[in-house]
């Protein structure tokens, strides 16, 4: 599905990202660590346009994406979902998920638009996939952080992506929030390609499905299972610290 080849950016004469070769394939969950400034967010915000290379490809379906738009990028089915919620706290979770809703938003589309009850059924559908279903007529501001974070992905969800770019999704969430969040992305990913940024190594280990892919300074320093990046010593060194430090886990 997704395939980058030589892929760099640099800032301030700095390079930030240099990856040589890194694919996803169909129905994949590819966890993506490493520490801060390793480069994980210049990724994503380059496959969703935001960020512009110096160079390299990144083929999305065999098409380079390269020098899109956010806008283009979306149509053709990359979805993100960013580290802080950014819903519209004002508004009803239903409401928020109207906002993100494929369809056509031109002007006069807007003027005349009204609500299909297909279109309702898919947002109750996906609310219901997120557990909000019971939710949806409440503002957003009153949920909690982390069903704020699930209905971000619910808003992405309903943009219909094949490729889900999540950044961080169990920051700041509960024990229990986390765990739901974890099996929510896992059934994700039978249906949809899944990118996620993590640093709580607890999650990683839970929603490690296959590849774990570590990134360091920009490039990418190994990739395996979860077992065999967590028992990595250069993982260990650069990233994962000493037994006893915030990052280790053991079984």
């Amino acid at each position: 599905m997704l395939k980058i080849n030589n892929l760099n950016v640099s800032f301030g004469g700095i390079k930030a990202l240099d990856i040589d070769a890194f694919q996803i394939k169909n129905n994949e969950l590819r966890v993506v660590i490493g520490p801060n400034g390793a480069g994980k967010s210049t990724l994503m915000d380059i496959l969703c346009g935001k960020t512009k290379p110096c160079g390299g490809q990144a083929l999305f379906e065999g098409e380079n994406i390269i020098g899109l738009s956010e806008y283009e990028i979306t149509k053709r089915g990359i979805g993100r979902k960013f580290q802080k919620p950014s819903v519209f706290n004002g508004l009803s979770v239903f409401d928020n998920m109207l906002l993100g809703l494929k369809s056509k938003k031109g002007v006069f589309s807007s003027i005349f638009y009204r609500l299909s009850s297909e279109q309702a059924d898919k947002i109750a559908d996906v609310a219901k996939r997120v557990g909000l279903l019971e939710h949806l007529t409440k503002p957003a501001g009153e949920l909690s952080h982390g069903q704020k974070q699930w209905l971000e992905i619910a808003i992405v969800l309903l943009q219909e992506p094949k490729l889900m770019l999540i950044d961080e999704p169990a920051a700041g969430m509960s024990d229990a929030e986390t765990y739901k969040t974890g099996e929510l992305l896992c059934e994700l990913s039978k249906q949809n390609s899944v990118i996620v940024i993590e640093h709580d190594m607890h999650f990683v280990e839970q929603i490690a499905q296959g590849m774990v892919t570590v990134l360091v300074r920009g490039q990418i320093l190994t990739e395996g299972s979860f077992d065999d990046v967590k028992n990595n010593q250069e993982v260990i060194d650069c990233y994962l610290g000493t037994p006893g430090s915030a990052q280790t886990v053991s079984r």
